[in-house]
């Protein structure tokens, strides 16, 4: 997939580092490789029946980055009582890199931009992960269009203007990747009993 970036506080300058370049390689190869047919193909096969590819997406990402050794789900403290809690984790992490996929409600960008601050910072609770640098995943406005994404899902553009007003909370360095639309294809809206899915149209 293609996509753009856009940095905050520096995360370009660090992330372009030695020591974590690599990582930063590794999360820019995942989603390099990643193809229109990728997307295509898992979505007829599994997220049928669903509207969108998001969760196509979120899948191939998964499937890729645990493959290169990336945590899923890494849990930001591991004091009893936090460490199973969902809210507390980080999409994945390795070594001193964590990583959010911000696909969901709006509503949830500011939360989605504080958890690697969590796990970058020194805490009351016991932490499990200690964070320096941070990437976020998400789709911008033309993949949310052409890939039938609910209006409601916070995008790269919005997330941006977050960024402003966030600016002396969110201390930690960080990289927000917005992933483009497929070139190939978009997807249509059909009702299908009574059921709105996703269906792929080539371009």
């Amino acid at each position: 997939m293609k996509y753009q970036t856009k940095p905050h506080k520096e995360g370009d300058i660090i992330l372009n580092e030695a020591r974590y370049f690599p990582l930063y390689q590794e999360i820019l190869d995942v989603i390099g490789s990643i193809s229109d047919e990728d997307i295509i193909s898992l979505h007829q096969t599994k997220y049928a029946k669903t509207m969108s590819i998001s969760k196509a997406i979120n899948h191939l990402l998964r499937d890729r980055f645990v493959a290169k050794g990336w945590l899923k789900e890494a849990s930001i403290f591991q004091q009893e009582g936090y460490e199973k809690e969902k809210m507390w984790r980080l999409d994945f992490a390795k070594e001193a890199v964590s990583i959010e996929v911000g696909f969901n409600h709006g509503e949830a960008i500011a939360w989605n931009l504080m958890k690697p601050v969590l796990a970058s910072e020194l805490n009351h609770v016991k932490k499990a992960i200690q964070t320096k640098v941070a990437v976020m995943i998400c789709a911008t406005k033309n993949l949310k269009t052409a890939g039938a994404f609910d209006g409601a899902v916070g995008e790269f553009e919005k997330i941006n203007r977050y960024l402003i007003p966030l600016d002396r909370i969110l201390t930690v360095p960080m990289m927000i990747i917005g992933l483009e639309a497929p070139e190939t294809f978009k997807v249509v809206k059909k009702k299908v009993g009574g059921k709105n899915i996703g269906e792929i149209v080539s371009l």
